[in-house]
């Protein structure tokens, strides 16, 4: 018989989650802000469409050396502190970018301070939803953080082509800013740590120390395959959304069709990100929803590859978003299950160092477009990866069954 008393789900979880999500959302923001406008941002600082991309390219550099230390940290000290740390340094450099003006160089150097910041808020995804959810709701808690993450990116490929019609660009990047300073104060304010008993019976809450937890988790098979696998649909995101304009300006679409295209692929993801992790909490799978998600994307990103009208532009970017990100936090919810007791912030870690240094695609992007600009070789290349890596998912079992159903704990 289990002793219920010991363990509980408490309602101010949803504080928690709502305000890191908030956190988020805002430098998901500041991240793809430059994205949607690269022509725009390229003629307003002087400098090469490539210098616009490293805007965004510079997260991605900067989260490969700081992933396994803030993973440390989360573990150590705490997702509070750890996330709050990068909630300050976020508001701070994000107001400092919009006060620079046109200066480029001080433009890169206030983002280089918020990319600092990202891997304080992107490393405790699952940490948060391990600390205040039980099983049964934490690959929908992950979700909703995606969700959030998404919500960002989509406010900034959205807003921004239609601000740049009235605000000067560093206004714009001020106003960002300053929305990034009140989700600070926000998170400050509302977040705790832990509620006061774990949401699990008695010893499920238990997780191995940071070393001996990404020893453990580098020797699971099943981890490895998806490390590879969110380095190639990291590096897919990361990619179209960081050359988003440039992508499609050969077919005759515009900047403002570029945010669109952003913002369904996003929309597209905000929907598979809630609707497809819930089917797994109830069905109690994981590899089935990422396998779906993967191979569904790869006619989509035919479809981002080669639409010539706006409508199948439009209506491959979102069917894309759906299956891909949906597939996310499910993944991600998966390798927290099958390297158990790795810390979550570990294993967190780990899954957002290989995606982030899926910077490697986004340089190869821009490395591999031809003399007129067409990045068609290097998206033929992604479709391959896919399928690849679609191959792979086959060998990834599910995580044993207690790991998704032994949480009986009361809804409170």
């Amino acid at each position: 018989m289990k002793d219920k008393s010991t363990y509980k789900i408490y309602p101010y979880r949803w504080a928690v989650l709502a305000v890191f999500m908030f956190v988020n959302i805002t430098i998901q923001m500041l991240w793809i802000a430059y994205a949607p406008i690269t022509i725009l941002a390229s003629n307003y600082y002087g400098v090469s469409d490539s210098k616009i991309g490293l805007l965004s390219m510079v997260f991605m550099i900067a989260f490969i050396p700081l992933s396994i230390p803030v993973s440390w940290g989360i573990d150590t000290y705490g997702f509070k502190k750890t996330v709050g740390i990068g909630t300050v340094l976020m508001a701070v450099f994000g107001i400092l970018r919009g006060l620079v003006g046109e200066n480029y160089a001080w433009v890169l150097a206030s983002t280089i301070g918020i990319a600092i910041a990202q891997p304080f808020l992107l490393n405790a995804w699952t940490k948060v939803p391990a600390l205040w959810f039980g099983k049964k709701e934490r690959a929908t808690a992950v979700g909703l953080v995606t969700l959030a993450s998404l919500i960002g990116t989509a406010i900034g490929m959205v807003l921004t082509p239609e601000l740049v019609k009235t605000m000067a660009i560093d206004q714009i990047q001020l106003l960002y800013g300053i929305i990034a300073a009140v989700s600070t104060v926000f998170f400050i304010i509302l977040a705790r740590e832990k509620p006061a008993t774990p949401p699990d019976e008695p010893g499920e809450e238990t997780r191995a120390l940071m070393l001996d937890g990404l020893k453990h988790a580098l020797s699971v098979p099943r981890f490895w395959i998806y490390l590879f696998i969110s380095f190639v649909g990291l590096g897919l995101f990361n990619g179209i959304t960081t050359w988003v304009e440039p992508i499609i300006r050969l077919r005759g679409f515009t900047p403002d069709d570029a945010g669109t295209l952003g913002a369904l692929m996003l929309g597209g993801g905000l929907v598979g990100a809630v609707v497809m992790p819930i089917f797994s909490d109830k069905n109690r799978k994981r590899q089935i929803y990422i396998l779906l998600g993967f191979a569904l994307a790869i006619p989509g990103l035919i479809g981002v590859t080669f639409a010539s009208s706006a409508w199948l532009l439009f209506l491959s970017a979102f069917w894309m978003g759906f299956f891909l990100v949906g597939a996310n936090p499910i993944g991600m919810q998966y390798a927290a299950e099958i390297t158990n007791p790795t810390p979550e912030g570990t294993s967190n870690g780990l899954i957002q160092l290989f995606g982030q240094a899926s910077v490697i695609f986004v340089t190869v992007m821009d490395q591999l477009k031809t003399n007129e600009g067409s990045f068609t070789a290097s998206l033929l290349l992604m479709v391959g990866l896919l399928v690849i890596s679609t191959g792979l998912i086959l060998f990834m079992k599910d995580p044993a069954v207690k790991s998704l159903n032994s949480e009986k704990s009361p809804l409170t």
